[in-house]
C-alpha cells in the first residue's frame, strides 16, 4: 500500500512521463482510487499544466531594439549631478568584481590591526616581571638542575657511605 507521500513524489512521473509510469501506475492508481486528497493534488496539477500550455509567449515589437538602443545611449550619454552620484550609480549598476580586491585587502587590514591589537594587549596584560624565555634557555635550566641533583645525590651517598664505615667500626 502507497502512502501520500510516496504517491505525491510519484506524481509528476504519473503526469508527464506516462511510458515510465507504467511500472508504477497500479499502485499510484490504487492509491488516487482511495485517496482524495492526492486526487486533487494530480487535478491541480492538470490544471495547471493546461493553463501553461495555453498560454502564449507575447511577440515584442518590431521596434523593441532600436528603442532599447536609443535608451542606452541616454543613459550612457548622461552625466551625473557630482562624484557621490557617480559613485552611486557606479555602486548600483556595476556587477562589484572592482571592489572585490579593495574588500579582501581592507578586511586583511582590519584582521592585521586588530589582530595587533589584541595581541598587543595580551602582552600588557602579563606581570612585566615573567619573561618567555627560549627553548634552549629552558633545556639548560633543566639540565643545571639535574646536574644539582645529581650533586645532591652523590653527596647523600658519600654520606651515607661515610655514616656506614662509622657504624662497622668497632668503639674503642
Amino acid at each position: 500500500m502507497m502512502d501520500c507521500k510516496h504517491c505525491r513524489n510519484e506524481l509528476e512521473t504519473y503526469l508527464f512521463e506516462p511510458a515510465s509510469a507504467e511500472l508504477n501506475s497500479s499502485s499510484v492508481g490504487k492509491h488516487l482510487a482511495e485517496c482524495g486528497t492526492c486526487r486533487a493534488e494530480l487535478g491541480e496539477l492538470q490544471r495547471t499544466m493546461n493553463l501553461l500550455d495555453a498560454w502564449e509567449v507575447p511577440e515584442p515589437s518590431r521596434y523593441f531594439d532600436q528603442k532599447m538602443a536609443v535608451m542606452m545611449r541616454e543613459e550612457q550619454a548622461k552625466t551625473p549631478a557630482s562624484w557621490l552620484e557617480k559613485i552611486r550609480e557606479h555602486l548600483l549598476f556595476n556587477t562589484g568584481r572592482q571592489f572585490r580586491p579593495m574588500l579582501a585587502g581592507a578586511l586583511a587590514l582590519v584582521l592585521v590591526l586588530g589582530g595587533g591589537t589584541f595581541a598587543g594587549l595580551e602582552i600588557f596584560s602579563k606581570p612585566a616581571t615573567e619573561v618567555q624565555a627560549s627553548a634552549t634557555v629552558n633545556d639548560l635550566q633543566i639540565l643545571d638542575k639535574n646536574a644539582q641533583a645529581i650533586q645532591q645525590m652523590d653527596q647523600l651517598l658519600q654520606d651515607d657511605g661515610d655514616d656506614s664505615d662509622a657504624n662497622s667500626q668497632p668503639a674503642s
